[in-house]
């Protein structure tokens, strides 16, 4: 069985694609950080001021924000949305 040749440009598009994989890992904290703040607004209006800028303070942490969306993946929100007026009426 033959043994396929790389090629140049195989070589350079397989340490291309390293390089940016490398570039894009780093990023990423920061990417997660600017979705957050870009999303403040939402969650301000489900959770109320307090509650709403406390979660996206802490989901903004890039390793505390990791590990307080893994916890709560699993036991559910730290911060529960707010009562929403159902027909009028409060939610009981």
């Amino acid at each position: 069985m033959e043994k396929e040749k790389r090629t140049i440009g195989r070589k350079i598009l397989h340490a291309g694609g390293w390089q940016l994989v490398k570039r894009g890992a780093k990023m990423l904290p920061f990417g997660g950080t600017l979705v957050v703040v870009a999303l403040v607004g939402h969650d301000i209006r489900r959770k109320g001021v307090v509650k709403g800028v406390i979660n996206s303070g802490l989901d903004a942490l890039p390793i505390i924000g990791l590990a307080k969306n893994g916890i709560e993946l699993v036991a559910g929100d730290f911060f529960p949305d707010k009562e929403v007026p159902v027909n009028g009426k409060e939610k009981k």
